[in-house]
């Protein structure tokens, strides 16, 4: 059929229409992305050539009471070879001096490092892994070898920075010391001191634009940043390195003879709740110990005997006994309703005092002291324990405080024996801080502190915050009561008698009360049964400057489970050991010169620190082992004649210390 000129004209006007359509929809879409979805636009484009990159702030560092450094952050570096981007003639002529380069400092065979570049080159990979985790002055190093010294684009070399945070002690203190992570979501996960302060530690991010180049690299717009980083504050603990290192080896060399589930020790300042040392360990499937999870602070569990001394005091303060009140042991059982309540001896000990019963730790003297005496009103003893602040925690900055356990009457597990059961250590629960911080009251003369981990925030010379001591509770008990309980505190330990007499020492002073708690004491099965040994007190036993609490779980019954046996000898170690590095400077650290008089009391200070440690000091008064202590830390040899209080001196007071090779003291 011929093609009519008609036909041709139709068919030219169909494609003009489209085209003309086509032009419309091209202007629609134009007029659309310009008009309507200009801004989505611009923004998708900008997204694609510049970005907002934030700026790691540095964190602040963590430091113990004398300046030296608990966690510090620094730079790591990872070490890429972009085999693309080099030239042949470059890598053969480099190759084999910078595999020697990496072989020197790394530790592989240099044939180790060429085989893995030539690979790379052969399989143009632009992001291979040559080594990680370098410090900065390996980095330097790495920087300078052949071929690497031609930079990111003749050298092929790529480098990754990254801040990491180290410990300078290593796996002592790791727990206590903790971290702060944050997730994709903004989430933060906070242990130990570093998250317990990380708000002074972690410092404001910064904000920098940065245009895309060649090459996937991003380039800062202008010369300065959007927003500057802020670092972070540094801290500074009361934790002490030297206290720190005495209890984590002390602790650690139990456990290991013990084969012991975990355990934690606290070392605290009596005067002040400064914590000293504070070391958590506990047990892999190897055998092995490591600061696990924060026992210290966080487990919360059935205290045993140790409670018995919160028990004692509350009933002096209720006056309901005395110490001299005599009570039968029952020969070492006493039933109540359907429980009997049992002593660690055989036979029991017979009618015995009050403060001889807590001497020897009878379980069946207390619980009948508490039973006869609150029966009738229990909750005037719950009453008096929470006017003692046993039933609240202590407000740790740090997270995961365990919560104490107090039942009140009428409580869900409340009933007739609970009184019995309290009483020596049962149905209540405490963390091993929570129930130092009551021994540390009954050395402060009553006055409950708030265990203090930090002592202040600074930038560099600069103090930006100062933590003070915090009072729980002026007076938790009468100085009358707490005078008693030291008294028999002491006497655990020195009496032949007190189940910590095995700790005594006629050479050094220690009060405080052992602790033999049963786990898992409800099941029938005696293989189940598992113990927890625990030793609090203070030292030295009349002038109290360190409180201390040693909570070993799960000894080897084979070996040995009471609390006199595993957890003493811990605290009896650091006690020493504290002593033998720490002389006494107590009248010093007290003397506080004020502005008006400044000069005249600092020679006052300097002439009584020359006199403290030059002259001989007047012990008269002391008692016996503190007095040893005192003179055999400034290098005296001495000599000990009688029991008692120091009733003379063979060499008197004043004498130059460097005249003198021995003193014997003579005991009342």
């Amino acid at each position: 059929m011929p093609i009519t000129e008609r036909n041709i004209l139709t068919r030219l006007y169909a494609v003009a229409g489209c085209l003309f359509l086509f032009a419309v929809a091209v202007v629609v879409k134009l007029v659309s992305i310009q008009m309507v979805h200009g801004d989505k636009y611009k923004k998708l484009a900008m997204a694609r050539t510049e970005k907002m990159f934030t700026i790691a702030p540095n964190r602040g560092n963590l430091y113990s009471d004398d300046g030296s450094l608990l966690a510090t952050s620094v730079s790591r570096y990872t070490i890429r070879f972009d085999a693309v981007t080099v030239k042949t003639e470059d890598f053969e002529a480099h190759i084999k001096p910078l595999s020697d380069s990496l072989a020197s400092m790394l530790g592989k065979p240099a044939s180790h490092y060429e085989n893995l570049l030539r690979k790379a080159k052969v399989n143009k990979h632009r992001y291979k892994l040559v080594a990680r985790n370098l410090d900065y002055s390996d980095y330097m190093r790495t920087k300078a070898f052949p071929l690497f010294e031609k930079g990111p684009n003749e050298g092929g070399l790529i480098v990754e920075q990254r801040t990491v945070r180290e410990h300078p002690l290593g796996k002592i203190a790791e727990r206590s010391v903790g971290y702060e992570r944050v997730d994709d979501n903004g989430y933060f996960t906070r242990v130990g001191l570093e998250g317990a302060f990380g708000q002074y530690l972690r410092g404001s991010e910064g904000k920098r634009l940065k245009q895309k180049i060649a090459k996937g690299q991003w380039k800062p717009i202008g010369l300065d940043n959007i927003i500057e980083p802020k670092d972070g504050y540094d801290v500074i603990s009361t934790i002490n390195i030297n206290i720190q290192d005495i209890a984590h080896h002390a602790l650690l060399g139990q456990l290991e003879k013990y084969k012991a589930d975990h355990g934690s020790v606290i070392v605290m300042e009596t005067k002040t709740g400064e914590v000293k040392a504070i070391s958590n360990l506990g047990r892999t499937q190897e055998g092995k110990y490591y600061e696990r999870l924060n026992y210290a602070v966080g487990e919360s569990h059935e205290p045993g005997s140790t409670f018995k001394l919160m028990s004692l005091v509350a009933a002096l303060e209720d006056k309901v006994i005395d110490t001299t009140t005599l009570v039968d042991t029952e020969k070492g059982r006493w039933r109540l309703y359907d429980r009997t309540v049992r002593d660690s001896k055989p036979g029991g000990y017979g009618k015995i005092s009050a403060a001889k019963a807590f001497e020897v730790s009878s379980n069946t003297a207390f619980a009948k002291i508490i039973h006869n005496s609150y029966k009738e009103r229990p909750s005037r003893f719950v009453d008096r324990l929470m006017n003692m602040n046993l039933h609240e925690p202590l407000g740790l900055p740090i997270k995961g405080e365990g919560k104490p356990v107090i039942r009140y009457p009428g409580d869900k597990g409340w009933s007739g024996i609970s009184l019995a059961w309290m009483s020596h250590g049962y149905e209540v629960s405490l963390t091993p801080l929570q129930t130092l911080a009551f021994y540390n009251a009954i050395a402060n003369d009553g006055e409950m502190i708030k265990p203090r981990l930090i002592k202040e925030v600074r930038e560099w010379n600069k103090t930006i915050q100062k933590f003070n001591k915090e009072v729980i509770n002026p007076s938790i008990c009468t100085q009358e009561t707490a005078a008693k309980v030291r008294q028999l505190l002491k006497n655990v330990v020195e009496k032949e008698h007190g189940t910590g007499h095995g700790l005594y020492s006629p050479n050094f002073s220690m009060a405080g009360k052992t602790g033999t708690c049963q786990k898992n004491y409800v099941s029938k099965d005696p293989d189940k049964l598992r113990y927890i040994s625990t030793f609090a007190g203070y030292f030295p036993a009349d002038n109290p400057k360190y409180s201390c609490i040693v909570v070993i779980h799960e000894p080897d019954k084979s070996v040995g489970y009471y609390g006199a046996d595993v957890s003493g000898p811990v605290f009896k170690s650091i006690a020493q050991k504290i002593y033998a590095t720490s002389p006494l400077i107590d009248e010093l650290e007290t003397l506080k010169p004020d502005d008006e008089h400044l000069e005249e009391a600092y020679e006052s200070y300097y002439a009584k620190a020359q006199k403290k440690y030059q002259k001989v000091p007047n012990v008269k008064g002391m008692s016996g082992m503190d007095a040893v202590s005192l003179l055999e830390n400034l290098g005296l040899q001495v000599e000990v004649k009688g029991n008692g209080k120091v009733r003379a001196q063979s060499v008197s007071q004043g004498t130059d210390l460097d005249k003198v090779d021995k003193i014997v003291l003579e005991l009342s």
